[in-house]
Order: C-alpha cells, then sequence, then structure tokens
C-alpha cells in the first residue's frame, strides 16, 4: 500500500497529466482553421440579385476636392432653405384675393393674362415632374435634397396657379405648339445635364424674367403679389443648376459636350419661337418683347457666369454664341406691328451680333 505521501504525488502527476491534454487539445482547436460557414442557395441568390439594387450605397463614398464640398454644402442649405420659406399656398392666395378685393383685371387684359399663366401653368407640372425625376435620379445626397425641395415647391406653384387661374374665370386646356416643344424638349430629355440645363438655367430663368415683368407692371394686383413668392422659390431652384451641373459637366466626354450644345441650341430655338407666340399677349399687358429679353439675358448671364467659375472659366467659344443668339433676336423681334422686310432683318441681324452682350 502507497504512503499518503505518494498517493498525493501520484495524484498531482495525474493532474499535471490531464491539464496537458486538455491545454493541447485546446492549441490544436485554436490553430485548425474554423470551417467555413456554408452559403445556400438562397444567400447566393440575394447576393446576385443585390448588384442591381436601385439604393445607391455608394452615396457617402463620393471623394470630394474643396470646391466640390462647398458647393455640395450650397445644395443642402437650398433644402433646408426652402423648409424655412416653404409657404401655404392656398392661404396666400385666399389672404391676397382678400386683402385686393377680388381678382380685379381690365377686360382687354384678361385674356392675355390667362393665356401667358396657362403656358407658366403647365412649366410649372413640368418641373414638378422633371424634379421629382432629379429628386430620384441624382446620387449625392444634397443635390437629392435640393430637387426634393424643389418638387415640392413646384407642386405648390402647380396648385395654386390652377387655382388662381380658375378664380380668374378660367379653365386651362392646351398651349401653343411652340411653348409645348419646349416643355416636352425638356422632359424627354435622358441626360441629368440636359434635365438641368434645360430646366434650371433655362426655362427657370425665363419663368424668373416673366413673373418680374408682370409683378411690376401691376396689371392684376393678386397676381403681382402672388409672384414675388413663385420668384423667391424659383431663385433657390436655379441654384440647384449652378451647383450642381459642374460636377456632371466635367466629367462629359468631348462627344456628350457636343451633344449637349445641340440640346441647348435646340431648346433656344423652341424657346424663341414660343416667345414669338407670346408676344401679342405679353404687348397688351405692357411688357415688350425686346425689353423682356433683355432682362432675360442679364438673369441667365448671371447663372451662367456662376456655373462658368465652377469649372475655370468661360469657354471661348460662348461670346460668339451669344453674339449669334442676339442678332437672331434682334431679327425676329422687332416690335409688335412693325414691319420688316427681309434685308430690314439681316440687317437688325447684323447690328444685333454687333452690339455689346448685357452685362
Amino acid at each position: 500500500m502507497a504512503s499518503p505521501s505518494e498517493a498525493a504525488a501520484g495524484s498531482d502527476g495525474e493532474a499535471q497529466a490531464v491539464f496537458r491534454g486538455i491545454t493541447d487539445d485546446v492549441s490544436r482547436v485554436a490553430l485548425e482553421p474554423s470551417p467555413a460557414p456554408e452559403v445556400t442557395v438562397i444567400e447566393k441568390l440575394a447576393t446576385w440579385q443585390s448588384r442591381h439594387s436601385k439604393i445607391p450605397f455608394e452615396m457617402f463614398d463620393l471623394a470630394r476636392d474643396a470646391d466640390e464640398a462647398r458647393r455640395m454644402d450650397k445644395l443642402r442649405h437650398i433644402y433646408h432653405r426652402g423648409q424655412d420659406l416653404a409657404w401655404d399656398g392656398r392661404a396666400v392666395l385666399a389672404e391676397l384675393i382678400a386683402t385686393h378685393g377680388g381678382i380685379r383685371v381690365a377686360p382687354e387684359h384678361a385674356g392675355a393674362v390667362a393665356r401667358v399663366f396657362e403656358i407658366i401653368l403647365w412649366g410649372e407640372l413640368a418641373a414638378w415632374k422633371i424634379s421629382a425625376e432629379l429628386a430620384r435620379e441624382l446620387v449625392p445626397l444634397e443635390a437629392r435634397m435640393a430637387a426634393t425641395a424643389q418638387a415640392h415647391d413646384e407642386a405648390r406653384h402647380f396648385y395654386v396657379m390652377y387655382d388662381y387661374l380658375r378664380a380668374l374665370g378660367y379653365t386651362p386646356t392646351r398651349i401653343d405648339p411652340y411653348s409645348q416643344r419646349v416643355l416636352d424638349l425638356t422632359l424627354g430629355a435622358r441626360s441629368l445635364v440636359h434635365k438641368l440645363l434645360g430646366m434650371q438655367l433655362m426655362l427657370e430663368t425665363i419663368a424668373l424674367t416673366i413673373f418680374a415683368e408682370v409683378r411690376e407692371s401691376r396689371v392684376e394686383p393678386v397676381l403681382s403679389d402672388l409672384l414675388r413668392y413663385y420668384e423667391k422659390d424659383e431663385a433657390r431652384h436655379v441654384g440647384l443648376g449652378t451647383q450642381f451641373l459642374p460636377t456632371l459637366m466635367k466629367q462629359q466626354t468631348p462627344l456628350e459636350a457636343a451633344e449637349t450644345m445641340l440640346f441647348q441650341l435646340r431648346l433656344v430655338f423652341w424657346a424663341t419661337a414660343s416667345l414669338k407666340a407670346m408676344e401679342a399677349d405679353l404687348h397688351t399687358l405692357g411688357i415688350a418683347a425686346p425689353r423682356l429679353i433683355e432682362r432675360g439675358k442679364r438673369i441667365q448671364g448671371r447663372a451662367y457666369g456662376e456655373m462658368w467659375q465652377q469649372l475655370g472659366g468661360e469657354p471661348p467659344s460662348s461670346e460668339w454664341i451669344n453674339r449669334f443668339l442676339s442678332g437672331v433676336d434682334a431679327a425676329v423681334f422687332p416690335g409688335v406691328g412693325v414691319a420688316v422686310d427681309l434685308p430690314g432683318r439681316l440687317r437688325r441681324f447684323v447690328d444685333g451680333v454687333r452690339a455689346p452682350l448685357p452685362t
């Protein structure tokens, strides 16, 4: 029989052996690689289909330089500013009608007001559609926010203008084919650059010009005061184009840049035809087309100037394009009731090309 000391020593040895066996097993387990989890067929299918997601997960992965970061910050500000300045269209229109004792317009002006602002009405619907598309298609968060704010504004502009025209006693129907072509061309644009250029820098600036001229004419007090609200909103909308277009235009290939210029020329052609169709009604309201054109050029010039600054400067071809368009305007708009033969129009074209550009 073993002595107590021998038994204790034997027990310690057995315990140490057991401990060493356990630690060896743990070491082997730790060193051996874990088996890869089995990937199910459903997981493979989900992973494959997720490649085509419409959710822009890369939204926060976009690299930005300091200049672009500043522009994105301005776009974010456009959204928040739009929220701060949002106005209740129904309440504002009702208040203005009550303040002025109803809509008061001379009978000889009523038809012209209705026809001009019917074009504005459908233009607001087009702007609503396009801004909603931009809110869906633009990737940077700040640009989406600005487009979303614009869609909200355009919806309000559309229904308030409809309510105003109904209060005027007019039911909107169709517009002239030239103005419709301007809207259809912009609505049908497949390129984000074309949509932003057409809506933000072309149509919005045209609308701003008409709003300012009609407001100052005081041809109808309710409308004049209502247009102040529209002008504040539209001025923000132009900012989406001037701040975000440079980002997209820097990514264009030479072919895409040429297509953009062609799109712009087509839009200018139909916008000129649209203005010619409106000229008689504008004249009835005391607005001369040449004066409206010059004012519009100044507004557009400021918007384009801000965009060119973001792109490193105005392209050399811009001045000659603007001079050519000034010549066209001079030839096409000699004045309502002014008869000008073909040689006279050619002389007006040459004089328009040579004239100083608006600043």
